[in-house]
């Protein structure tokens, strides 16, 4: 047998390279924003290093850099004032809530130069933190919730969302909310399907950025961790429904998932490296543990493997940067 010498391929960095599989191209990168209404200057989020709450102004500075850098996409989720908050989430789909300003203020600054993406969900803008409408027991009601979706939906297409991204995980909502953006004249804004999301002890930080007003957990309606089947046949459901894209979260620690979906699914699959996940890199990096800029790329790098298309990460735009 002749000796095999792969390293021969590794040998400068040049040719590691020239033969990487799997590469991070801006264009794959979709930054999650907040956007809070009743602040006058951008909000750190503490859990968060580096990322803020956005006041409409700064959200117009971050779209427009988001652009420059070439990113794909941009994810809104919109921080109401707690006194906008009630029990069905209403200010969610009011024209003039804090997302929709959101939505009409980037679609304002930078056009259709970046894919404008809406969270589709009532978490942000319920009393009670619940992704939907309770019933007389305390249970989210699924179809009571669907049917708030679909208002909802439509609202973000008429403020100009290119893509909805109903991630609530209520059973029917991908196809009422197409069904509801084409009777209200939107055929071509596209669906985000969070298909397959789980009740992850790594979403804690996010609460922090959206002041989440949940007690209790979510865990009747996002999907055990333990459950890997499960993932592929949320995401079949919602192919089956129409959805245009179909999404996995967090990504991180499920690429088992991730990999299945993305061998079934006939449209594009993204993957959301959610704030627990960023928060970890984060804070071992200012303890001096790791370097966060090489544990960032490779986090990103493993969920592109897997078999992402597009990955929602805070890190997106010094990603994108350091890629030039």
């Amino acid at each position: 047998m002749t000796l095999v010498r792969p390293r021969r391929l590794r040998t400068t960095p040049a040719m590691r390279t020239l033969v990487r599989e799997t590469r991070i191209h801006p264009g794959q990168l979709v930054l999650p924003v907040f956007v809070a209404d009743g602040i006058d200057a951008p909000k750190p989020i503490a859990s968060m290093p580096g990322v803020v709450q956005h006041t409409l102004d700064s959200l117009r500075r971050e779209a427009s850099a988001a652009v420059e850098a070439g990113l794909g996409g941009l994810m809104l989720f919109g921080v109401p004032l707690d006194s906008d908050k009630d029990a069905a989430g209403s200010c969610g789909a009011d024209p003039e809530g804090i997302l929709n300003r959101g939505l009409r203020a980037v679609r304002e600054e930078v056009g259709d130069a970046i894919v404008v993406m809406a969270d589709t969900c009532l978490d942000e803008f319920t009393d009670h933190g619940h992704c939907g409408v309770l019933d007389a027991t305390g249970a989210v009601d699924n179809d009571a919730t669907v049917e708030a979706y679909v208002r909802l939906a439509v609202s973000q297409a008429d403020a100009g969302a290119h893509v909805v991204s109903p991630s609530g995980m209520m059973d029917g909502q991908v196809l009422a909310i197409r069904e509801g953006l084409d009777a209200a004249g939107h055929a071509d804004v596209s669906v985000l399907a969070y298909s397959a999301k789980y009740a992850s002890a790594f979403f804690g930080p996010f609460r922090e950025a959206v002041a989440s007003s949940l007690q209790g957990d979510r865990r009747a309606y996002q999907q055990d961790p333990a459950n890997r089947r499960e993932g592929l046949r949320e995401t079949l459901l919602d192919l089956a429904e129409g959805a245009d894209l179909v999404m996995v979260k967090p990504a991180g620690y499920y690429l088992d998932v991730l990999a299945d979906v993305a061998a079934a699914s006939d449209v594009p699959v993204a993957a959301y490296h959610v704030s627990g996940e960023y928060a970890m890199v984060c804070a071992a990096a200012e303890r001096g543990w790791i370097d966060r800029d090489a544990a960032l790329a490779e986090a990103v790098t493993a969920i592109l493997r897997a078999g992402a298309d597009i990955v929602l990460t805070y890190a997106a735009l010094e990603l994108a940067r350091r890629s030039h």
